[in-house]
């Protein structure tokens, strides 16, 4: 596992786990990002990165994408 800043771009990954609280996880669900979903690292700009989850392109800051392992 590793977190999803060191995923390569346009490579489809799985989710694997989603650390942090509560509060952050269902943050995270909500915006599509669940363990054994896809995501695919679209870009990254100074650590933000644009993934696209569910067929839809979500920014997430650095450290949320840290919190993301697949």
């Amino acid at each position: 596992m590793m977190p999803l800043t060191l995923a390569p771009e346009g490579v489809k990954q799985t989710i694997r786990k989603i650390n942090g609280k509560d509060e952050l996880r269902r943050h995270l669900e909500n915006l599509g990002f669940v363990e054994g979903g896809q995501v695919v690292v679209i870009t990254e700009l100074n650590g933000n990165m644009i993934v696209n989850v569910k067929e839809s392109r979500i920014a997430i800051s650095k450290q949320m994408a840290n919190r993301i392992q697949v």
